[in-house]
């Protein structure tokens, strides 16, 4: 899968959250999933094949408003 692929429901270049034109982002897959961008952490040390990110409020709070929920 591409980002191209995927429907951005979060962030603006050069909004608050954005370093360098790229943000912590949610997106959404056609299959309708979720993908998450955002800051490797470290809180955990996760399953094999998963990993940890980290996302400002803000940006989980805008995808929840853009998807109704």
């Amino acid at each position: 899968m591409v980002r191209s692929e995927l429907t951005r429901l979060t962030g603006e270049p050069g909004g608050p959250d954005c370093d360098g034109g790229d943000c912590p982002n949610v997106y959404r897959t056609a299959s309708g999933s979720i993908v998450v961008q955002g800051n490797v952490s470290a809180a955990f040390q996760p399953p094999a094949g998963e990993v940890l990110v980290e996302i400002p409020e803000s940006v989980l709070r805008e995808a929840v408003r853009v998807l109704g929920w």
